[in-house]
C-alpha cells in the first residue's frame, strides 16, 4: 500500500466496502484543499507533503495569474502599454524583493515554533512581521510615487513607454503595503501549516483583479477609463480586500496561527531576531531578483519590441514557475516544522522527495512550453517581431525546466532550516557573477541578441540547481538555530 492510500483508507475497512481510487483522492484533494489532516512531523511522508503542497500550488498559480491576467488586457493597448508593465514590474522587484525576504523569516520562525508547540511565540511573531512589513511599505511608497517618472527613465523607457506607464508605477507603489501584507501574512499562514487559508485569499484577489481589470482598463459600463493605470488600480483593490480577509481571520478563524490583542505591541527582542533572519533573506532574495533588472536593462537597448517579447515571455514563465514555489514552500515548511520536532532526518527526506515531484511537473511543463510556444504566446495580442522575441524566449528558457524546479525547492529548504546564508551566496554567484555577465556578453559581444539573455537565464538557474543539491547533501543546515 503507498503513502497515499495509507494516509486515505482506514485500515479496519473491509475490502470489500474500500473506496475506489479516484473516490480516496477526491476526498484527500478535498481535505487538502480544506486544510484538514496532514501533520507535517508525523505521518506518511508523501501524504504531509502533498496536504500542503496542493494548496500552496493552487496559491502560487493565483499569484501568476496576475501577472498573466494583466497582461493579457493591456497588451490589447499596445507595445508601449506592455513595456510600461514590464519595466514597473522590474521596478517593483524591490517591493517583492522586501516582501519575499521578510517572508523567509517569518515561515522559518512561525513553522519552528509550530513544531515546537509554541503558538503564542509563532503569534508574536507574526505580529512583528507586520510592524516591519508597514513601516518598508510607507518608505517605498513615499519614493515610488515621487520619483516615478525618473524611475521607469531610468531603466530605458522611452517618453512614450514612460507617459504610458507612470500612472501604472505610482498606484502600485502608492498601494505597495497590500502587496507585502498579502505576502507575509500568507507566509505566516504557510508557516503554521495552514496553506488552505493563504490559497483562498489569492483566489479572492484574483477574482477580484480578473472582474476589475477589463472594467477599469477599457471604461466598460459606469467605471472610468483608466487605461494602464487601471490594472494597477484592479490588482490593488484584490489584493486590498484579500488582506482584509486574512486579518479576520488571523484574529478569528485560524485554528492554527491565531493573533490576540496583547500581542499588538511592539517586542524588541522578537523583531530583532527577526530582522536578523530576514534581512539576510531579503539581500538572497535582492541579488536573485535585482538580476533581473540587469537582465531587463540589457533588454531594452533591443527596443521595445524586444521589451515587450520579453515581458511576454517571461510572464508565461511565471506562470509555470510559481506553482513550483508552491512545492518549495511546502519542503520550506517540512523542514522548518521537523527541525522544531528534532526529526531532521525526516526533514531532509521530505526536501528530496519534493524535488523530485517538482522536477516532474516542471519538466513536463517546459515540454509543452518549447512545443507550443507560437500557441501560448498568440493568447498575448503580440504580432510580427514582438511575438517572433517572446517565442524564442519561450523556448529557450524552457530548455532548462527540469533543473529549476528542484533548484527552487532546495534553496526554500535551506531558508526553512534558518540558513538564509548559502542560498544568498548561491544567488550572488550563479546571478550576479554568471548569469548577468553572460547575458552581456552573449547579446553583445557574440552577437545573439535579447537570444543571449534567454540563453544565460537557462544556464544560471541550471547552475543553482546542481550547486544547491551538492550543499544540501553536505547536511551543515541541521546545526543552523532560529
Amino acid at each position: 500500500m503507498t503513502s497515499f492510500e495509507s494516509q486515505t483508507t482506514s485500515p479496519s475497512t473491509p475490502p470489500s466496502a474500500e473506496p475506489s481510487r479516484p473516490a480516496r483522492a477526491f476526498r484527500f484533494l478535498g481535505d487538502a484543499l480544506r486544510g484538514r489532516g496532514g501533520d507535517p512531523t508525523a505521518g506518511p511522508l508523501a501524504a504531509s507533503i502533498l496536504f500542503l503542497a496542493i494548496p500552496m500550488v493552487l496559491e502560487m498559480v493565483m499569484e501568476s495569474v496576475f501577472a498573466v491576467v494583466d497582461i493579457f488586457f493591456v497588451s490589447r493597448l499596445g507595445a508601449e502599454a506592455v513595456a510600461a508593465v514590464g519595466l514597473t514590474e522590474s521596478l517593483m522587484t524591490a517591493v517583492y524583493t522586501v516582501a519575499m525576504g521578510l517572508s523567509i523569516g517569518v515561515t522559518a520562525t512561525v513553522a519552528r515554533r509550530v513544531g515546537e508547540k509554541d503558538p503564542e511565540a509563532a503569534g508574536a511573531a507574526t505580529v512583528q512581521a507586520m510592524i516591519l512589513g508597514a513601516a518598508v511599505a510607507a518608505v517605498l511608497g513615499v519614493l515610488g510615487v515621487w520619483q516615478a517618472e525618473r524611475l521607469l527613465g531610468l531603466m530605458g523607457a522611452s517618453p512614450e513607454v514612460v507617459a504610458v506607464g507612470a500612472g501604472y508605477a505610482r498606484v502600485l507603489f502608492g498601494l505597495n503595503g497590500v502587496i507585502l501584507m498579502l505576502f507575509l501574512l500568507n507566509a505566516a499562514f504557510r508557516g503554521a501549516g495552514d496553506a488552505a487559508i493563504a490559497m483562498r485569499v489569492l483566489w479572492l484577489a484574483n477574482g477580484l483583479n480578473i472582474v476589475l481589470d477589463p472594467l477599469l482598463i477599457f471604461g466598460i459600463g459606469p467605471f472610468p477609463e483608466m487605461g494602464v493605470t487601471g490594472a494597477a488600480v484592479a490588482t490593488s483593490i484584490g489584493r486590498g480586500i484579500a488582506v482584509c480577509v486574512q486579518l479576520y481571520t488571523l484574529f478569528g478563524l485560524s485554528d492554527r496561527l491565531r493573533v490576540t490583542r496583547e500581542q499588538l505591541r511592539l517586542q524588541v527582542d522578537v523583531i530583532v531576531a527577526l530582522v536578523r533572519l530576514s534581512a539576510t533573506g531579503t539581500l538572497q532574495i535582492f541579488i536573485g531578483t535585482a538580476s533581473w533588472v540587469g537582465l531587463v536593462r540589457i533588454i531594452a537597448e533591443f527596443g521595445p519590441e524586444a521589451l515587450a517579447g520579453y515581458t511576454v515571455a517571461v510572464r508565461i514563465v511565471l506562470f509555470a514557475l510559481l506553482p513550483a514555489w508552491g512545492l518549495s514552500n511546502a519542503a520550506s515548511t517540512m523542514v522548518g516544522q521537523n527541525m522544531g520536532a528534532e526529526k531532521p532526518d525526516r526533514a531532509e527526506r521530505a526536501v528530496w522527495q519534493a524535488s523530485a515531484m517538482s522536477f516532474a511537473f516542471l519538466g513536463s511543463a517546459g515540454l509543452v512550453f518549447i512545443l507550443f510556444a507560437p500557441a501560448l504566446v498568440g493568447l498575448f495580442g503580440l504580432e510580427g517581431e514582438a511575438a517572433a522575441y517572446a517565442v524564442t524566449g519561450l523556448r529557450v528558457v524552457s530548455t532548462g525546466f527540469f533543473f529549476y524546479g528542484p533548484g527552487m525547492t532546495l534553496a526554500a529548504a535551506f531558508n526553512g532550516a534558518g540558513d538564509a546564508w548559502t542560498p544568498t551566496w548561491l544567488n550572488l554567484f550563479c546571478f550576479w557573477l554568471w548569469e548577468v555577465p553572460l547575458a552581456w556578453v552573449l547579446a553583445f559581444a557574440v552577437g545573439w541578441g535579447p537570444t543571449g539573455v534567454y540563453v544565460a537565464i537557462a544556464a544560471a538557474e541550471s547552475t543553482l540547481a546542481i550547486s544547491a543539491a551538492l550543499l544540501f547533501r553536505r547536511g551543515r543546515w541541521k546545526q543552523v538555530k532560529v
